[in-house]
C-alpha cells in the first residue's frame, strides 16, 4: 500500500516567486516539503513543476523533479491534469503509488501527524476516495452568501431555502472549507475523476474530512506575515 508525496507549485503567479519567498529562513515550499519528509508511511517523493528555482528547492529536500508542460503552468490549468501528468511519469519509472498525498507549494500549514493520521484512515477502509483538512468556517457559510442580480441588487445566493436563517454564525450548521495544504488521494479511483463530488471530482464520492485549525495559503504579501506566525507557534524542527 505505497504512499507517493507529490508537491505542486508552478512559477507563473500573481505574488512573484510565491512559492519560494523566505519564512524564517527556508522557502515556503520547505515546509510541506519537510512535513511529508518526516512521515515515514510515504515511500517516494516527488515535485511537479515548470519553474526551475521551485524543482531546485524541492530536490535539496529529496524530492525527484518532474518538470511540467507550459499547459499544465497557466493560470487556468487544472490541478488534476497536473496530478495526471505526474503520476503518467512515475508509472513509467515502475512506480504504482496506491495513494498519493498531493502537497500544495504555497501552504506552509503542515504537520507531520497530520498526514499520518490521514494515511492511517485511508488504509483502514477501502471505500474512502479520499481524506484532506478542512476548518470550520461560518463567517462564510453559504447561508450568509449573497449573489448581485440583473437589476444589480443583492439576492441570497441560495434561492431555496427552506425556514428562517439566523443572523448569528453560531446558530447555523457548521460549514466546512477544504484546506489546501494537502490532498490525500486514492490513486485507483483517479480513473473515474470526473464522478466525484464538484468542484474537485476527483477526490470521489466518499471523502473524510480532517478538521484542523486553520489554513493559510499564501496569494498576496500579507499571508506570508500570517504564515510566519503559524510556523512560530506550530513547527519543529527535525
Amino acid at each position: 500500500m505505497s504512499v507517493a508525496a507529490l508537491l505542486t507549485g508552478r512559477g507563473n503567479n500573481t505574488l512573484r516567486d510565491k512559492n519560494i519567498l523566505d519564512i524564517l529562513g527556508h522557502p515556503v515550499l520547505y515546509y510541506p516539503a519537510h512535513a511529508a519528509k518526516n512521515c515515514d508511511l510515504i515511500d517516494t517523493f516527488y515535485c511537479t513543476s515548470d519553474d526551475e528555482k521551485i524543482l531546485c528547492e524541492a530536490e535539496k529536500e529529496g524530492y525527484e523533479r518532474i518538470l511540467r508542460p507550459k499547459e499544465l503552468a497557466l493560470p487556468e490549468s487544472q490541478h488534476i491534469d497536473t496530478i495526471m501528468h505526474a503520476l503518467n511519469y512515475m508509472n513509467q519509472k515502475g512506480d504504482y503509488p496506491e495513494f498519493v498525498l498531493v502537497l500544495l507549494a504555497n501552504n506552509v500549514t503542515v504537520k507531520s501527524e497530520w498526514i499520518q493520521d490521514c494515511i492511517n484512515a485511508i488504509k483502514k477502509d477501502e471505500s474512502i476516495t479520499a481524506v484532506v483538512p478542512v476548518y470550520e468556517d461560518n463567517d462564510h457559510h453559504p447561508l450568509r452568501a449573497k449573489k448581485i442580480d440583473e437589476d444589480g441588487m443583492l439576492q441570497m445566493y441560495e434561492q431555496n431555502i427552506k425556514g428562517k436563517v439566523s443572523t448569528n454564525r453560531q446558530d447555523l450548521e457548521p460549514c466546512y472549507f477544504l484546506s489546501h495544504n494537502f490532498w490525500l488521494l486514492r490513486t485507483k479511483n483517479l480513473q473515474n475523476k470526473d464522478e466525484g463530488q464538484q468542484p474537485w471530482t476527483f477526490m470521489g464520492n466518499k471523502i473524510m474530512p480532517y478538521i484542523i485549525e486553520d489554513s493559510i495559503d499564501i496569494h498576496q504579501n500579507i499571508d506570508l506575515v500570517v504564515a510566519k506566525e503559524w510556523v512560530e507557534l506550530n513547527y519543529k524542527e527535525k
